[in-house]
């Protein structure tokens, strides 16, 4: 866990910065759009909230600690209902941790302040996880450098040796798992996530492989782009074919244009086949690195949809 709770205090210009009140109108600029680059914690509170006097300055504390590595947005409740409404705020304080453009930790009522140096050591963590430690950093690297410029087979063996040294490596298994998908084995590289050690089974790392693996099946029974898009053109409102065109053009490295198609299914019934659009894109999301301009373009999308 990074270690932020031992960094000197922040200047009271930076504080203003990281710690804003936000209103209906700044809502989407200082928490959505503000979350793409660092995580923002929004705290619902009220005048007359007696739990809201104890939690709101022990997390302000806690959020100007962490020198910058997240923000914190106050929403007073009162003058802002439309948005405590669309957040499902139903008792206060309750507060909610966004990281690009999607709620991903929160809770309710005040937490003693061990907790909150926690939730907010956990949200930064979110946000940018930890590098890796000891000699095996130089030798990750290299790994990475080898299944970039192509060398699948070798960054196999290079990551697979890190993780017989380093048995909870999320990064090597991460990348033994991706290397066996360049080199087109998908059932190598579902083995290796399935055999993880339990510890590391929900690391990011791990996650993002399991995503990449779903849409690797997915582009195995994929049908002709040229077909699917004809279908969608004929009736824009055939939902399925759409979703089939999506799956069939992120199997054709079209990423971009599978997005659009998402987003657009999305927009039309966004409640269709149990949310299966919202569903395809976080897949999309969790496969590529968070800083993917597809990424960053599709979720901002995404969010201006949902919150609007």
């Amino acid at each position: 866990m990074m270690d932020i709770l031992g960094q000197g205090a922040a200047t009271a210009s930076a504080a203003d910065d990281v710690i804003k009140d936000v209103s209906e109108a700044t809502f989407m600029a200082d928490v959505v759009d503000a979350s793409m680059t660092v995580p923002v914690i929004v705290d619902f509170w009220a005048p007359w909230c007696g739990p809201c006097k104890t939690l709101g300055p022990a997390l302000e504390a806690a959020v100007t600690a962490a020198g910058g590595a997240v923000k914190m947005a106050k929403v007073n409740v009162d003058e802002n209902q439309m948005i405590a409404g669309q957040m499902r705020v139903q008792s206060i304080p309750t507060v909610y941790a966004f990281w690009q453009g999607q709620p991903v930790d929160g809770f309710q009522g005040a937490l003693p302040p061990s907790e909150i140096e926690a939730f907010v050591a956990r949200v930064v963590e979110a946000g940018g996880g930890a590098m890796p430690d000891g000699g095996l950093a130089d030798a990750l690297i290299a790994a990475e450098e080898m299944l970039a410029e192509g060398d699948a087979a070798s960054a196999v063996e290079t990551f697979a040796a890190i993780a017989e040294q380093d048995p909870e490596n999320a990064e090597a298994f991460g990348g033994l798992a991706r290397s066996y998908l360049a080199l087109a084995q998908v059932d190598q590289a579902e083995a290796v996530i399935n055999g993880v050690p339990e510890a590391i089974s929900a690391a990011a790392e791990i996650e993002a492989v399991r995503a990449q693996i779903e849409l690797a099946r997915q582009a195995e029974n994929a049908g002709p782009v040229a077909e699917l898009r004809a279908a969608v053109e004929a009736d824009p409102d055939n939902h399925q074919a759409r979703l089939d065109l999506a799956q069939a053009l992120h199997g054709a490295d079209q990423l971009e244009e599978a997005v659009n198609e998402l987003l657009e299914l999305f927009r039309r019934d966004r409640e269709w086949n149990e949310g299966a659009a919202k569903t395809q894109l976080f897949t999309i999301f969790e496969a590529l690195k968070p800083n993917d301009p597809v990424v960053l373009n599709g979720r901002r999308k995404l969010s201006s949809m949902i919150f609007a």
